[in-house]
């Protein structure tokens, strides 16, 4: 068994705070996905179950022993860098059996494992080359046969596809993917890219500024965002969130972004946000794909209103329009043949089903 656990995990640099105080349990054989902008904590994290940061304060488990004075290579981890870290002058194959050679394991069962790791990675037919022979997809491969080879209890991924291009960024997506599928090894891997997130992990742990903001799997940090700085950075396009006015009319509570667009509040809504008529600072946040053209029949819960696109950005499957509300460019994803254009009034409809209620003073989501 292979589980992580951080409790109350705190660095410090110097007087600058990197990681403040983060709990995270990782079960066995799952992966996990460390997200966030630049300078969250999240590398500095994996950084600190490596072996390679010292801690400040509180515990790193692997198994159930803690580590933190464990050395590095005592861990039985195996890092994956973004910048591939292979000898120049070794072939894919002393690449993969260099970490299993220092620990004098017999040459029959390097031979054995390298031509496993190599199978599972399609580089059995390269592992005479050199780096400099191979392309940055299969120099990745190469450092993730590396640490396959020596099968061991976690495998730490550091932003490992950054430096590639963005079409053999998704390649080598669905490669990691499906060796976790086949390998089974407990993963904490760490990326800026939310999209990356969302695709490979079992779970998302999102931080900010050294905590973590929610942990859960890619779909429920989607669809029900525990803060507004995880409801802006997961999904793509953005989420809009747009300031609003939340009222007690006639008709029932309602939420008011400006002139000509007045929302109803959702039924199973409306005891959740009675306390907050008349409150400041609130936003309405609805995601892209829920604001789109108006169709031939209304669902309930879906409301038409009445936008002029300023930019229209035509994204092959799908058009993306953007239009001003109290100052701010709201996003909607409308079919390509609706006939969106720059300056032409357009029928929309807002699926107010899948809406959020932000409280911008504290950051969370109603």
């Amino acid at each position: 068994m292979a589980q992580v656990n951080l409790r109350q995990l705190v660095k410090n640099y110097d007087e600058t705070p990197a990681v403040r105080g983060i709990d995270l349990e990782i079960q066995d054989k799952e992966f996990v996905v460390l997200v966030g902008p630049s300078g969250c904590g999240k590398t500095t994290t994996l950084r600190m179950i490596a072996g390679l940061e010292d801690i400040t304060a509180g515990e790193v488990l692997i198994g159930d022993e803690v580590v933190n004075d464990v050395p590095p290579k005592d861990r039985n981890i195996a890092m994956v860098f973004q910048n591939y870290a292979l000898y120049p002058h070794m072939t894919v194959h002393e690449n993969m059996s260099f970490g299993l050679r220092l620990k004098k394991v017999p040459k029959d069962e390097i031979n054995k494992r390298v031509a496993s790791a190599a199978g599972i990675l399609g580089l059995a037919d390269l592992l005479q080359r050199k780096p400099k022979q191979l392309s940055g997809g299969q120099r990745q491969r190469v450092a993730m046969g590396r640490a396959i080879v020596r099968d061991p209890k976690v495998f730490l991924f550091d932003e490992p596809l950054s430096n590639l291009d963005a079409k053999l960024r998704v390649q080598m997506r669905t490669e990691i993917k499906k060796i976790h599928q086949q390998v089974r090894t407990t993963t904490v891997y760490v990326t800026h890219d939310q999209v990356e997130a969302m695709t490979l992990a079992d779970r998302v742990v999102v931080m900010n500024g050294g905590r973590i903001e929610q942990v859960g799997a890619p779909n429920e940090l989607y669809h029900r965002p525990a803060t507004k700085f995880v409801a802006g950075f997961i999904g793509s396009p953005a989420m809009n969130m747009i300031p609003c006015d939340l009222e007690q009319a006639a008709g029932g509570l309602r939420l008011k972004l400006a002139d000509g667009i007045v929302f109803p509040i959702p039924e199973d809504r409306k005891e959740r946000y009675a306390g907050r008529v008349g409150s400041q600072n609130l936003l309405c946040g609805l995601r892209p794909e829920h604001l789109f053209e108006q169709r031939p029949h209304l669902e309930p819960g879906q409301v038409p209103f009445q936008a002029t696109p300023e930019v229209v950005e035509p994204m092959g499957n799908e058009t993306l329009v953007f239009f001003p509300v109290r100052g701010i460019d709201v996003c909607a994803c409308v079919d390509p043949g609706c006939g969106a254009e720059p300056g032409k009034p357009l029928k929309l409809v807002a699926d107010l089903r899948h809406l959020h209620l932000i409280d911008e003073a504290s950051g969370l989501v109603l």
